[in-house]
């Protein structure tokens, strides 16, 4: 069975976040979270698009009255 622990590995040492495991021994895997990874850039149009794009009605309620609707007869 596997179980997952939180700890911070810092100077050679183990300091457990959350509960500590009560094992004597024991087979690990251990996997580092990068704290400083670069942010993401954000994407922009190209600029033969830009500004070219049209809200066609309303975004908000539905194009169709709710009478309408199949699935609510």
């Amino acid at each position: 069975m596997l179980k997952s622990y939180e700890a911070i590995y810092e100077n050679g040492q183990i300091k457990w976040i959350s509960e500590q495991p009560q094992v004597n021994t024991a087979r690990v895997i251990v996997t580092f979270i990068e704290e400083n990874l670069p942010s993401k850039k954000r994407r922009t149009a190209p600029a033969s698009i830009a500004g070219k794009g049209k809200t066609l009605g309303d975004i908000v309620s539905p194009i169709v009255d709710e009478e309408d609707w199949e699935c609510l007869k």
